[in-house]
């Protein structure tokens, strides 16, 4: 599973006129499923989410998590951080895990992540979303399962 991780003062996802889901001070996670993932993927990437001190303690250095900051969490399935581009312009797909499985894991991701303590938002799975986002720092992230093996 791939992560891309935005540290946001504010952060919301759009589906149409609808406004589907909104945080304050936290993290915007963009989630990648790629083929082959499987649910170790989906922990690890919980356990670093969770635990990512990407947040400034009083002296100015990141040492604190979402969870230390009691920040939230917006999660959006982004199925183009699968994306190929050695060959030409156009992106290829095909690392993608296929729309259903890649379903579950996003949904397993956001429940375990709730598990751990952090207030969990999310977009809406295979909509046209439009995300909106103030970057604070800005900060981001990119977080890849594949390099913990």
């Amino acid at each position: 599973m791939r992560a891309l991780i935005q540290r946001v003062s504010e952060a919301s996802v759009r589906v149409g006129e609808e406004r589907v889901a909104s945080i304050g001070r936290g993290l915007l996670v963009l989630v990648g499923v790629m083929r082959g993932d499987g649910p170790e993927d989906a922990d690890w990437l919980v356990r670093k989410v969770a635990n990512l001190r990407i947040f400034e303690d009083a002296g100015g250095k990141m040492n604190l998590s979402v969870r230390d900051v009691g920040g939230e969490v917006l999660a959006v399935s982004q199925f183009t951080l699968a994306a190929d581009l050695r060959r030409g312009n156009r992106p290829s797909f095909t690392a993608a895990e296929e729309p259903a499985r890649a379903e579950a894991m996003f949904r397993e991701f956001v429940e375990a992540l709730g598990r751990e303590g952090v207030r969990v938002c999310r977009g809406r799975f295979a909509a046209h979303m439009h995300v909106a986002l103030t970057n604070d720092g800005p900060v981001t992230v990119l977080l890849d399962s594949a390099e913990k093996r």
